[in-house]
């Protein structure tokens, strides 16, 4: 668990107007500036009041935001944490261990033929995952890889 997340009054803002508009609990948002979105942890089973009927609430709060939105279910286990942030069902395992320098990495074990949807368009999920595994759980590295 984080010891504490420091969010800074721009991040409360937009925590304030996405509860606003859906409906649903932000636990934590993280301004990405490198890939122009913002991401929202919304508490468990909230993702569908999050994205509103026909996603109308979701594209609401993109067209006041002005970046793209990206939701990622909370969860208390890193591993399903993980799977929530690269939101794929195309994972098959993920392992966590601990390295000799006492860092943490996870290896995400991925179906051969969708690698690439796990990964996203320019790393794009991956990266996110890395930064929320990062935030979340001191976890320094996340390596996607397919059964030989």
């Amino acid at each position: 668990m984080p010891e504490t997340i420091k969010l800074t009054s721009d991040e409360l803002g937009l925590i304030s107007l996405f509860q606003k508009v859906t409906g649903a609990t932000a636990r934590d948002c993280v301004i990405d500036v490198k890939s122009d979105r913002v991401i929202f942890i919304i508490n468990k089973n909230e993702m569908g009041l999050a994205i509103g009927k026909n996603g109308v609430s979701i594209k609401n709060t993109q067209k006041m935001v002005g970046k793209d939105i990206e939701l990622v279910e909370y969860s208390d286990d890193p591993k399903k944490f993980i799977i929530n942030a690269l939101n794929s069902k195309f994972i098959t395992d993920i392992r966590l261990s601990k390295q000799v320098d006492g860092s943490k990495i996870a290896v995400v074990m991925a179906d051969s033929n969708r690698k690439g949807a796990i990964v996203g368009q320019n790393g794009k999920n991956a990266e996110k995952a890395r930064l929320l595994a990062r935030r979340y759980f001191q976890i320094s590295d996340i390596h996607i890889v397919t059964a030989a």
